[in-house]
């Protein structure tokens, strides 16, 4: 019994296998140790693995190399592909919704969606979306252009011969034409959309219309000419004589459309044709009848037919033969010679570009060989028209012709548009992967080969003040002037939003990069006059040169954009060329951010709290929250390293509503005269959320308003903007104190103070370092504690270590101090123990104060 019951599980593991290995997405498997426990063949064809590489138990490290080895990943090494995908699995690893991301593998985009279930581990499934997003970009391509063929519509509806009318799937009218209205002098009451079918049958009828029965014999065989399959046709006569066929066809949402077309003079020519022919033999009648039908047949055929003997005469050709050759009706009609029509064509500009002896060669040997043959022929005129050439055994040829000139143009503005930028019509990342031979090739001949790379400074500006409407005109125009910048041989491409590359083969002097960049950079800064705003934006670029700084495309680009980001790095509207060591920098600010996107999730970020201390009292009257990371490989990191890295990466929002609840809670459990301060980023002032992370952080602890103190830098207040201010005064106004750090570091401090009513001035530690008989720090000391007791604000001085020091700033009516003098750093749970004893450093006449 074991036996067959290991059989069945047995069957079924097969075909639990074959179904998965047939399904159209890839799936792997991965325990609780980044090993690999099951894969399925699409997951292997997705990326190329060979068969047998990729086999059980593999660790995600060495499929990560495996990965990179195949070269799935150009540009990127097995440590840094290891890295996100560890990334990727922490950051679902305690449940949630599928982590979803769509990443390039060799030319093709692939959507990854992992998920994480306790006991089975990760479970990612590899899906390629190429297509998909390939049909999804042509529907919106396609959807532009409705108001355009709405337009073309409305007209044909109008200028046509024959009546319509269009009903819902409710039988309700939709729309009609003039021409159907005057064919049934219908009331315009019974014309407007929303008037049910049957109210306008019921109206016909009763002004005498009568149904012709479909038995008719000219009536069945003039509306079956061309009638498709789904149609369905009726006729009926009107008062006046009048004879009209109406075929209806339904339409894919329910509907239908009624065509109403006046038949009456066909109805009396072949009346008049069928009594001349009375006498006819049956035969005849039913060869008229066959004739009719194929004439209807071709002239109804959307290419254009023709017919031609062994003696190259014309046989038959249909109306839409002669609408694209433009054939007058002589050049129609039987025994006309091949040479004819040619000429007539090549007369009136309808001459092949390969040239007319060319073509008429061409035409020629298909002829006498009697090949079946396709080819498209381009015109002078700007047409493209396919021609199908299929002998027949007597040596003549039937043919078709059909224009595809609009089809080709789509096509080609397809490709075009996969190579350039929609936006601005520069080369993108594409074209310049298909320029790789010729730079390369260039590169091969020892000539010096300079690529650019540059990114817009306060653009993002831009878009938040003024829409991305006008962002995107700021991007037309720097367009057009890094193309007025540059030779024809040069490349300018946008790589994607705000960041641009030239590419500048056969550079004579490699200085010339560094006039170049200097002409670009004056260039993209001068003004922009947009919509009536006044735009100044700027650039940075980063400079590479062959053959020292690579030896192909991709390559130099990479150091070209390392060097932008030490450009940006030394200040903007500059330039920098690419050195030695730039890479191993940017390496480590890479690791640096993606350890900082886990770091709060793995607990990593702890605070620690250094006291202040009143000088009238001398006791803490406030702690400050000094923000570590507790890094596991590196030990403690400086905030000093990793929070401009946050900011730049826009992970100081999370990690600073953190740190703020945090600070509140930790605080709530101190005694209620004891303040807590805590560090504002610039960065977190470009959020409109800031007030509400303040308010919920403060409502989740419990903690008084009057109790948080908010520390800002001088930098804030730089671009002076409207909505700062707005913010400093919302939190203000809750009785939160805020106090400008680090003073007398940056510029115009006086106007700063001017413009918000700060609580407290922060003195930098700096001037207290310099502190010296003499020293002008001193001076600069007095200055600012002075202006603060005019101004009616505290004075806080920081990086207090001696006795001299103190007894300076205390001598001065200082407020506040803090330093190592007092106390260094503590973690929370040394707090009470600290607060539970009184402060030393106190003058000999001040008495000892008893906290409550």
């Amino acid at each position: 019994m074991a036996q067959a019951e290991g059989s069945s599980d047995r069957t079924e593991g097969n075909a639990l296998r074959a179904a998965l290995d047939s399904a159209p997405q890839g799936y792997s498997v991965w325990d609780d140790e980044h090993r690999l426990v099951f894969f399925n063949q699409r997951y292997l064809d997705i990326y190329r693995f060979a068969p047998g590489t990729v086999r059980q138990g593999m660790t995600l490290a060495e499929l990560s190399g495996l990965t990179v080895a195949v070269g799935n990943y150009p540009g990127m090494t097995a440590d840094q592909l290891l890295a996100r995908n560890l990334e990727r699995f922490d950051a679902i690893r305690g449940g949630g919704p599928p982590l979803v991301s769509d990443k390039p593998v060799r030319g093709r985009l692939i959507r990854t969606s992992h998920s994480y279930t306790p006991g089975v581990g990760w479970v990612v499934i590899h899906d390629d979306v190429t297509d998909e997003i390939e049909h999804q970009w042509m529907a919106d391509l396609q959807e532009k252009n409705l108001t355009t063929q709405s337009r073309r519509f409305e007209a044909a509806l109008t200028n046509m011969p024959h009546g319509l009318s269009m009903y819902d799937a409710e039988g309700r009218l939709v729309i009609c034409n003039d021409r159907y209205k005057q064919m049934y002098a219908m009331p315009e009451e019974l014309c407007r959309p929303g008037t049910p079918f049957e109210d306008v049958a019921a109206v016909r009828k009763a002004s005498g219309l009568v149904d012709i029965p479909g038995s008719d014999e000219f009536v069945s065989a003039v509306i079956e000419q061309g009638t498709a399959k789904n149609e369905t046709v009726e006729a009926i006569r009107l008062p006046d004589g009048r004879i009209i066929a109406i075929r209806q066809a339904p339409m894919e949402n329910g509907g239908f459309v009624r065509i109403h077309e006046d038949i009456s003079a066909q109805v009396a020519r072949f009346e008049k044709l069928r009594r001349a022919e009375a006498e006819a033999a049956d035969q005849n009648r039913v060869l008229t009848r066959q004739n009719l039908r194929f004439d209807a047949a071709i002239n109804n055929m959307t290419q254009g037919l023709c017919m031609f003997d062994k003696s190259e005469q014309l046989v038959v050709c249909n109306q839409r033969y002669a609408q694209i050759y433009n054939l007058p009706p002589e050049l129609m009609r039987a025994g006309t010679t091949l040479g004819e029509i040619v000429a007539y064509r090549f007369a009136h500009g309808m001459v092949p570009i390969s040239g007319r002896d060319q073509y008429l060669a061409g035409r020629k040997r298909l002829v006498t060989d009697g090949i079946e043959a396709t080819d498209e022929i381009e015109l002078e005129d700007g047409r493209t028209i396919s021609i199908h050439h299929q002998p027949m055994p007597d040596g003549g040829w039937v043919a078709t012709h059909e224009d595809v000139s609009e089809q080709r143009r789509i096509e080609a503005r397809v490709r075009h548009l996969a190579r350039h930028d929609a936006l601005t019509d520069l080369p993108n990342r594409v074209y310049l992967r298909e320029e790789t031979r010729r730079i390369e090739g260039a590169i091969e001949r020892e000539e010096t080969v300079a690529v650019l790379c540059l990114d817009l400074d306060r653009f993002k500006d831009v878009n938040d003040t003024l829409g991305h409407g006008i962002g995107d005109q700021v991007l037309v125009t720097v367009a057009n002037r890094l193309r007025a910048c540059s030779r024809e041989m040069d490349v300018v491409a946008r790589l994607g939003g705000d960041e641009f590359a030239v590419l500048i083969p056969a550079l004579e002097d490699p200085r010339d990069a560094a006039t170049i960049a200097e002409r670009v950079i004056r260039s993209v800064s001068e003004p922009m006059e947009i919509d009536g705003h006044q735009v100044a934006i700027g650039t940075s670029v980063g400079i590479a040169l062959s053959p020292g700084d690579g030896s192909s495309i991709e390559t130099l680009l990479k150091n070209a954009d390392m060097a932008l980001y030490r450009s940006k790095g030394e200040g903007r509207g500059n330039f920098h060329f690419f050195e030695r060591g730039m890479d191993e920098a940017l390496q480590h600010r890479r690791l640096l951010e993606q350890g900082l996107k886990v770091a709060l999730a793995r607990g990593e970020l702890r605070l620690m709290y250094q006291p202040l201390v009143d000088l009238g009292s001398n006791r803490i009257c406030c702690f400050e929250a000094l923000l570590r990371w507790d890094h596991p490989q590196r030990g403690v990191i400086s905030p000093t390293e990793f929070i401009p890295v946050a900011e730049e990466s826009g992970l100081i929002s999370s990690i600073g509503e953190w740190v703020l609840r945090e600070a509140c809670r930790v605080a709530a459990g101190w005694p209620d005269d004891i303040r807590v301060a805590v560090n504002l980023s610039p960065a977190q002032f470009k959020s409109r959320g800031l007030v509400g992370h303040v308010t919920r952080a403060l409502a989740e602890a419990g903690l008084a308003a009057h109790r948080l103190e908010l520390e800002v830098t001088e930098s804030l207040l730089l671009a002076d903007t409207e909505q700062t201010l707005e913010t400093l005064h919302r939190l203000h106004g809750l009785g939160i104190r805020i106090s400008m750090d680090d003073f007398g570091t940056g510029y115009s401090s006086l106007s700063y103070l001017r413009a918000f009513p700060f609580d407290k001035i922060k003195i930098d530690r700096s001037f207290i370092a310099g502190l010296a008989p003499g020293d002008g720090s001193a001076a600069i000391i007095r200055a600012v504690i002075g202006l603060g007791q005019s101004l009616g604000m505290a004075t806080t001085a920081e990086g207090i270590e001696t006795e001299a020091q103190l007894k300076a700033v205390r001598e001065q009516g200082c407020n506040e101090v803090q330093g190592f003098l007092f106390s260094p750093p503590l973690p929370a749970s040394s707090i009470p123990a600290l607060l539970g004893r009184p402060m030393p450093h106190a003058p000999e006449d001040m008495p000892v104060p008893a906290r409550a």
